[in-house]
Order: structure tokens, then sequence, then C-alpha cells
């Protein structure tokens, strides 16, 4: 595992493994507009984390999020069985060679980030997200990533983060995060 400090007030480190058995504040989800499940990170979330998580999805999908939740924003529920307070769920954009989403991509992780400072947790893991079926390029997933974490660290937003943790699956999006982050 590679440790990288960024300041007084936050870390990040990159990971290989299983986002499902993090103990953190939030584990971040890879979600659909949907909230209802899907396949990667999201369909692992819901599954180990059990019914609980579903029934919130559920319930948010009857209220506020009737349309689903739009790309690039990012919202709590419970985490079930996990082994964390909350699942923050966001919505990354689908990758287009004509079309620059980097914005929308910074905002899910901007996003989550703020919520779970909002939250007044001090720790959350991140998976690559939109780098999987969303079909964006790792290298460019990790750099947007870890940029966006580091400024919104820096800029306060993220203010009570102590650690923020991207758990990657696979060597590839370690190597390609931990690059990133040099």
């Amino acid at each position: 595992m590679g440790t990288e400090p960024l300041h007084s007030s936050g870390r990040i480190e990159f990971d290989r493994g299983d986002i499902t058995r993090e103990s953190v504040g939030a584990i971040v989800n890879a979600a659909n507009h949907s909230l209802l499940g899907g396949g990667g990170v999201d369909g692992a979330i819901h599954r180990a984390g059990g019914p609980a998580i579903l029934a919130a999805c559920r319930a948010l999908r009857e209220g506020a999020y009737r349309d689903g939740l739009p790309t690039g924003e990012a919202v709590e529920t419970t985490a079930g069985d996990l082994d964390a307070e909350y699942v923050i769920h966001t919505v990354g954009p689908v990758y287009a060679k004509t079309i620059d989403h980097s914005d929308q991509l910074a905002n899910a992780y901007r996003n989550s980030l703020t919520l779970a400072a909002r939250l007044g947790l001090t720790t959350i893991a991140f998976p690559a997200i939109s780098a999987g079926v969303y079909g964006w390029p790792m290298s460019s997933a990790a750099e947007i990533a870890v940029e966006t974490v580091r400024e919104t660290l820096e800029s306060g937003e993220g203010n009570g983060i102590e650690l923020v943790r991207f758990v990657l699956f696979n060597d590839a999006a370690y190597d390609a995060f931990v690059a990133a982050g040099v």
C-alpha cells in the first residue's frame, strides 16, 4: 500500500482490495442514476450491504430523487451490513471521446467528499469512479480523482476528513492511482 501525506488535515492512501471490506466512515458507491443497484462496484456494495441499502435507495427514489441521482451529485444512505457508517452514492459520467465530462467526474469526487465532511466523518473510501463499465481511461480517471481530492481537502471543503483511501480492485487501477498520487 502506498501512502502520501497531503497536509496537516488529511492524507490519501492507495490500496488494492475489495471496497466492501473497508472499515471507514463512508464507502463511496459508483452508482447508476437509478440508485437501485447494478454491476461492478455498485452491485458488490448492494450485495455486501444487504437489503437495507436498497430499501434506503428506494426511499430516495420515492422522494427527492424521483428521476434518479444526477451525474456528479452525491447522496448518503445507511451502510447496512457494511463496516461503515454510510454509503455515499455518486454517479460518474460515461466516458466520451468527443465530449469532455471531466468536470462531472471531478464533481462526483468533490461532492462525495464534502458530503462526508458535512456528515462529520473522518474517513472515506473511494473506488475508481467511471473507470469500469463507464469506460473512462484509467490513467485519466486516476489523475482527475487524486487532483480533485487534493484540491477539495486543501480548500477546506473536506474539513475534518483525516483519511481518503482509494480502494482499487486490480493492479492496473492501483498502479494508475499510485502514479497519479506522485
